[in-house]
């Protein structure tokens, strides 16, 4: 199973290859093909390539299927006692893509992913002296 993890818009999608996807709107008309070089995570049925933050030379193509209005939200503000109320409407501007090609444009070697060596730190010991004030009691 090939997937990949892109960033498209500001967020993140699992994308597999002849599915389809609901983003925020790309300003592209329907039916056009676009490609995005954002690739943060890429599954091969053998490999795992890791970026950091992005995959050099990955890339997945996709196609605009099509770009409609979201489902109407209604914000409604209340505080009570003092006659303040405020209603507002939002319908999300998106776009259905389908993914069409998820691979690397160059053969570049799989970054494996492993774990940070641990560095021996050694600390100093500092030896700091205290000064005693002696306190003078005097008899009388």
């Amino acid at each position: 199973m090939k997937y990949a993890i892109i960033a498209i818009s500001g967020s993140q999608f699992k994308a597999e290859e002849n599915k389809n996807l609901t983003v925020d709107n790309l300003n592209l008309k329907e039916g056009e093909t676009s490609s995005t070089d954002q690739v943060l995570l890429l599954v091969d049925d053998k490999s795992i390539s890791i970026g950091s933050p992005f995959i050099k030379d990955a890339k997945v193509e996709f196609k605009v299927i099509k770009n409609y209005k979201g489902k109407k939200l209604k914000i409604f503000k209340y505080k009570a006692k003092s006659r303040y109320r405020l209603t507002q409407g939002f319908r999300a501007q998106l776009s259905d893509i389908e993914i069409t090609k998820i691979g690397l444009s160059k053969s570049t070697p799989v970054k494996k992913a492993s774990l940070p060596k641990k560095v021996a730190t050694t600390k100093k010991a500092t030896v700091s002296q205290k000064t005693s004030a002696k306190k003078v009691v005097s008899k009388k």
